[in-house]
């Protein structure tokens, strides 16, 4: 019987959004397959950690470029982008806590990659004077990560409702948490 590998990735990838701790064993419970048939297609966690990565990249970058970063006001392109990721935001939430894939020499360049284009958004946010220059847009990215995952966290523990994971990202990364005077 074949084993269709984006299904196991899919199902390990939803497992470990919900219990970053999961042994194999529950891993391939997940999937529907036997843990030897796991350990055929990836030799041990971090080669499942590894492979989760490649997927998170490019369901990132698939995001991204729905998005179409570059067209219109930058909260509209903002609230694309955060609209697009949704779907895959518990994987990357598990993948931004998975710290050994950021550290060392074998960091994937994908990373960098998409790191370059939401900075590129903040910082055309900037130039045309939508968005406030005293913060970096690397700065504005981490900020929009940890958003992103603090997002697929609370939807997944059922402390925030689906259907307000883009309002509430956009709302406080592009307004903060001060309150206003109103005119």
């Amino acid at each position: 019987m074949a084993v269709d590998r984006d299904l196991v990735l899919r199902s390990a990838a939803a497992l470990l959004t919900r219990k970053s701790t999961a042994t194999l064993d529950e891993v391939a419970r997940a999937a529907g397959i036997s843990r030897a048939t796991l350990h055929r297609h990836f030799a041990g966690r971090d080669a499942l950690v590894r492979a989760l990565e490649a997927l998170g990249i490019e369901e990132c970058e698939a995001a991204l470029d729905a998005a179409r970063l570059d067209e219109g006001p930058v909260r509209e392109a903002l609230q694309r982008f955060v609209a697009e990721i949704e779907p895959a935001a518990g994987l990357l939430a598990f993948l931004y806590s998975e710290n050994q894939l950021f550290e060392g020499e074998q960091q994937n360049e994908g990373w960098t990659r998409i790191d370059a284009r939401a900075a590129a958004l903040f910082r055309r946010g900037q130039e045309s004077g939508e968005l406030r220059i005293d913060l970096s847009p690397a700065w504005l990215t981490e900020a929009l990560y940890g958003l992103l995952a603090s997002g697929a966290w609370a939807v997944l523990e059922g402390r925030l409702a689906p259907k307000d994971f883009t309002y509430m990202i956009v709302e406080l990364l592009l307004g903060g948490v001060l309150r206003r005077e109103q005119p």
